[in-house]
């Protein structure tokens, strides 16, 4: 369980640190827009998805298992906080968070990280798509300008009023929403290397303010960003608040360490590496933790930032201390200049990345496997997007792991004892 800056930190170079650095950067880049825009479409305000970013991306780089991986909040996570908050406020999201850091800690002391391997690979895929389908959902008033109330946070209902509101249609915004999406495309096609969003995010609100567009911005409807970190403070403990908030914190506890340690898998498979689970699940329970304690949201290990770090060249765990310290520095100096972000332009941008979330390159290759594995991936889809978070997993990994002991019994009825 020791931690892998620890291993990477002898002998390390000038030249290693020049490259970490410019990968933290432009880490931070891509970092920066997009957890503002996951604070916002969770319900939270625009400020606690950077706070997020810094105190849980330094902790998970610090103590985590994997030399490459990026840590903070991510699309994943925006159905469940929404539906927290919504039911408990935002203290209750707090309380709930920290409580998955401790029994992310405790998972990790018993050496669960692990135990990945028996969760269904179809259930994780049922419920990333369900969930990319929630937040391209969630984002559609932004994204077209619509007015009225605050959308419902179950998913039909929220189509009805998403329909109800259809004569408010700003045309202005959905142009923003439209060229914001094509840049980032186009970005990333053009550009993989280059932390395109930053540039794509400012261009386009830049755009917004100087001709007066008539299009919401983070400071017209949330005000200004602090430009300082909170004090860390508890929240109010209770026997009654934690019974209440337990399953909601259960939830957030699965979801980080499925992710992470799934994000930690793929960074393997770039850099020919080899992480260490129960470090990195240590690490995901000491960042929510610590994220908690300043207010911020639940946090876990980020595939498409880690992704940004290989590519740009981090090969140590500094590169998430660079990419941490980047934004602290940006909020601090900058905070200001955030308040400028038009709304439908990180529609656009949690649009893109409910489409990468979904990995539509794969669903040529869900559809061929078995009749067991496309008909789990479709309930835990059908049950994340009209049900519960909670209810999708549990009955996923149950059917799943029922589904898994019915193969092995039914091998070992057919397996004879070979002659000697």
């Amino acid at each position: 369980m020791k931690p892998k800056i620890l291993t990477t930190l002898p002998g390390y170079t000038a030249g290693q640190f020049a490259g970490d650095a410019f990968a933290g950067i432009t880490v931070a880049m891509v970092a920066l827009p997009l957890s503002i825009a996951i604070a916002i479409a969770s319900g939270a305000q625009p400020a606690d998805g950077l706070i997020t970013a810094i105190v849980a991306g330094f902790l998970i780089s610090l103590l985590g298992g994997s030399r490459v991986q990026i840590g903070g909040p991510t699309g994943a996570f925006i159905v469940v906080v929404y539906g927290v908050i919504a039911r408990h406020g935002y203290d209750g999201l707090v309380l709930a968070t920290l409580m998955a850091g401790a029994i992310l800690i405790l998972a990790g002391l018993l050496r669960a990280g692990n135990l990945i391997a028996f969760v269904p690979e179809a259930v994780v895929n049922g419920f990333t798509i369900g969930i990319a389908i929630i937040i391209a959902a969630s984002q559609l008033k932004d994204f077209l300008g619509l007015e009225g109330a605050a959308m419902p946070a179950e998913f039909i209902p929220k189509l009805q009023a998403l329909w109800q509101a259809r004569a408010s249609l700003n045309s202005a915004a959905l142009g923003v929403g439209l060229a914001a999406l094509l840049l980032i495309v186009l970005a990333r096609r053009l550009f993989p290397r280059f932390p395109g969003l930053i540039v794509v995010m400012a261009a386009v609100s830049a755009a917004v303010a100087i001709w007066h567009l008539p299009v919401d911005t983070i400071a017209s409807r949330f005000g200004a960003l602090p430009a300082t970190l909170p004090q860390p403070a508890l929240p109010a403990v209770t026997f009654a608040r934690l019974s209440e908030l337990l399953p909601s914190a259960l939830v957030i506890a699965f979801l980080a360490a499925i992710e992470s340690l799934l994000s930690a898998m793929v960074a393997d498979r770039m850099i020919e590496g080899r992480h260490r689970p129960n470090a990195e699940v240590l690490a995901q329970g000491w960042a929510n933790i610590g994220s908690a304690l300043f207010g911020g949201l639940p946090a876990t290990g980020a595939i498409a930032r880690t992704a940004t770090n290989i590519r740009a060249g981090g090969t140590t765990p500094v590169a998430g201390l660079v990419h941490a310290a980047v934004i602290l520095l940006v909020m601090l100096v900058a905070a200001p200049v955030a308040g400028y972000l038009a709304m439908p332009a990180l529609a656009a941008l949690l649009l893109t990345t409910a489409w990468n979330m979904s990995e539509p390159h794969k669903w040529a290759g869900y559809w061929n496997a078995s009749k067991a594995d496309r008909a789990l991936l479709l309930i835990t889809l059908v049950l994340t997007v009209l049900s519960d978070l909670t209810v999708a997993i549990g009955v996923g990994v149950g059917l799943g792991l029922a589904i898994r002991l019915r193969d092995k019994r039914l091998e070992a009825d057919t397996w004879t004892t070979p002659e000697r």
